[in-house]
């Protein structure tokens, strides 16, 4: 499935392939100070050429990832301005609750 001229194509057509994580999608670490860092990494879109191979004949793929950071304190908290809570009174409840 390499070019015929030995050359790369202008384009690079793709198959579309699935990508599920083989365990867990995070990591943890712990940092000295006892806050811990939770990175967790997820494929967007992968993909594998059906009109080129490398020049050593292997399989040309195509990997796009994201990487989200987590960070949490060691005491576990954490604040909000105020106008980012809904705060309004609560509202009592007419009718069982429950059906």
């Amino acid at each position: 499935m390499s070019s015929q001229s030995g050359t790369t194509p202008d384009e690079i057509e793709f198959k579309m392939l699935d990508a599920k994580p083989m365990g867990t999608d995070s990591v943890l670490f712990e940092l000295e100070d006892g806050a811990t860092v939770k990175i967790r990494v997820n494929v967007e879109r992968a993909g594998v050429a059906t009109n080129y191979n490398n020049p050593d004949g292997s399989k040309h793929y195509n990997v796009q990832s994201s990487m989200m950071i987590t960070i949490i304190s060691a005491d576990r908290t954490y604040r909000l301005p105020k106008t980012a809570v809904n705060v309004r009174p609560m509202q009592r409840m007419s009718g069982k609750p429950y059906g």
